[in-house]
């Protein structure tokens, strides 16, 4: 379908790589090639997060504590994306470099079949997120991260837990909420600073000591050196001409997707394992 519908994208047609769109959309093969095409589009339309993509450039974002991935899955076989948004301060750096550094995380994690069919859960603590954190994205960009995450890459998110939101994130999620599908927002669940709660949608058996769990203190190095050390497979895949170029798309394509509707050596050996990348 894609070498009939677009013979000019630049895109890898191996099996490994097709069946993520695939999966993502329950093999249904129009919705798959739409998110095929969603997914280079996304790079065309926000240079600012794809232009020489690779770890590297990430790097302060990394050593802030942004963002880790916790070391074991969760019962259903699907790993946690941990964000601590009141880790970024405004001054530091643009809020566009973490989109850039989630973006290479999801790239990381959907490379194993498990990931593809199992989908990851998000864990985002708000602790120290005040105004200047929560009224900089603004609306524009809230919804450009929102259209890509949904509609733009082929992962599955099944759940987004907010813990420890302050009063503001009322507006935050006002912000967001428009652009989400009914389905992705019912995904969000609200703890507070209720542990129990958290408990009964993460076990406490792969959570760290800091959300009240048993495996460990969190550790946000291991993730970091995984995708530094993965370096050359970034800039292969993303230091590229544009894979666009010469595609014509028309503007219903863009993020078309479906209409809204009412610590030691073994951290990280599961997914480590199993990661493989197809040139």
């Amino acid at each position: 379908m894609t070498l009939q519908e677009q013979p000019n994208l630049r895109t890898r047609l191996d099996d490994a790589f097709l069946l993520r769109f695939l999966r993502a959309r329950k093999f249904d093969y129009d919705r798959a090639l739409q998110l095929l095409l969603n997914y280079h589009a996304g790079r065309k339309a926000w240079p600012e997060v794809f232009q020489d993509l690779k770890p590297s450039t990430v790097k302060h974002v990394l050593d802030l504590g942004f963002l880790t991935v916790l070391p074991r899955p969760d019962p259903n076989g699907r790993y946690i994306l941990c964000l601590r948004p009141g880790k970024w301060k405004p001054n530091d750096y643009p809020f566009v470099d973490n989109v850039r550094a989630i973006y290479l995380t999801l790239e990381k994690l959907i490379q194993p079949e498990e990931t593809q069919v199992n989908g990851i859960v998000i864990l985002a603590d708000y602790t120290g997120v005040g105004m200047s954190q929560a009224s900089n994205p603004g609306p524009f960009l809230a919804k450009k991260v929102v259209s890509i995450l949904q509609d733009g890459f082929p992962i599955r998110i099944k759940a987004v837990n907010i813990i420890n939101e302050p009063r503001i994130f009322k507006g935050i999620f006002a912000i967001i909420k428009p652009f989400l599908k009914e389905k992705m927002a019912e995904r969000y669940i609200l703890h507070g600073s209720d542990l129990r709660s958290l408990h009964r949608n993460i076990p406490r058996s792969v959570l760290p000591e800091e959300y009240g769990g048993t495996a460990g203190q969190l550790d946000m190095c291991a993730w970091s050196r995984l995708l530094l050390d993965c370096e050359e497979e970034f800039i292969v895949e993303f230091c590229q001409p544009d894979p666009l170029e010469g595609v014509v798309l028309p503007d219903s394509m863009l993020f078309e997707g479906e209409q809204a509707s009412g610590q030691d050596d073994d951290t990280f050996r599961g997914l480590r394992s199993q990661l493989y990348y197809c040139y």
